[in-house]
């Protein structure tokens, strides 16, 4: 019998409060879903990036909202862990469209949802701090009249999006942390940030668990956990390679008419294995 929501949702929280770090490789279709949690991984994350391009979309709110719900589902039903979906920035322009997409993740059976702050126009990378938290308490009150305690991590891109100087940087992703817990986030999540010092920084000033983006150059896991962060995720970065191999092997291919860039790889049998 597969585990209730409700209990996964419990689950997924008492992860971040637990040690050591909630360390997810995130997935972006069923079958990495399930490799990710053969491989060890106590929940599944979604990359919006890879659920988009495996789609046939561009990351950056260009996939429909449909397509990503019945991913999600899938993924659902495939796993018996936690499952976080990134929506991006919520698969709508207003509030109330947040909230229908939240929805949405809560009838697929999903207990997480990364929201960010992203927003892409020639004024300004981020979206107003208000107009964001107003975005986040609409997820919050969608979950809330569903009954669920979903995990709600609000993704700020200050340093990912390069937001004004270092100085400002900090005192903008504490500000805008503060404006989104009290909007009824459950966490932080700050990618694009490798120094420890700052995160140190950034841990210390906000009272709730911290997800840092992590891959090459970052801090390890260890170190992460050494300075209080929750959660490391390495966002897109496993797609990224995973496509960064088909193109290597079809240059290799084409190329030279060899074939060793395919080597390492799963076995039929193993990937087979895990939908039975």
């Amino acid at each position: 019998m597969k585990t209730s929501q409700q209990d996964h949702a419990a689950r997924f929280h008492e992860l971040h409060t637990a040690t050591p770090v909630l360390a997810l490789a995130n997935a972006w279709d069923v079958a990495s879903a399930c490799v990710s949690v053969a491989a060890g991984c106590s929940a599944v994350a979604t990359t919006s990036a890879g659920v988009a391009w495996s789609l046939g979309a561009a990351d950056g709110d260009a996939l429909d909202r449909s397509l990503a719900l019945d991913l999600i589902a899938r993924v659902v039903a495939a796993v018996d862990v936690p499952v976080t979906a990134d929506i991006e920035t919520g698969f709508g322009a207003t509030a109330a469209e947040v909230a229908e997409t939240v929805r949405g993740v809560l009838a697929a059976g999903a207990v997480g949802v990364n929201i960010e702050d992203s927003f892409r126009t020639d004024a300004s990378p981020l979206r107003d701090t208000a107009a964001q938290a107003e975005r986040l308490a609409a997820a919050r009150a969608a979950a809330d009249e569903a009954g669920i305690a979903l995990y709600i991590n609000a993704r700020t891109d200050v340093y990912l999006r390069g937001v004004g100087d270092e100085d400002f940087r900090l005192d903008e992703t504490l500000r805008r942390a503060r404006a989104y817990l009290d909007a009824g986030a459950s966490g932080i999540f700050v990618p694009g940030l490798a120094d420890l010092a700052t995160i140190k920084a950034l841990v210390a000033e906000i009272p709730a668990p911290v997800n840092i983006m992590v891959g090459p150059g970052a801090p390890s896991i260890a170190e992460l956990g050494g300075v209080g962060v929750a959660r490391a995720s390495l966002g897109a970065a496993v797609a990224e390679a995973a496509y960064g191999l088909a193109r290597r092997a079809t240059e290799e291919l084409l190329g030279s008419g060899t074939y060793e860039s395919v080597a390492g790889g799963m076995t039929w049998s193993e990937l087979n294995a895990l939908f039975h």
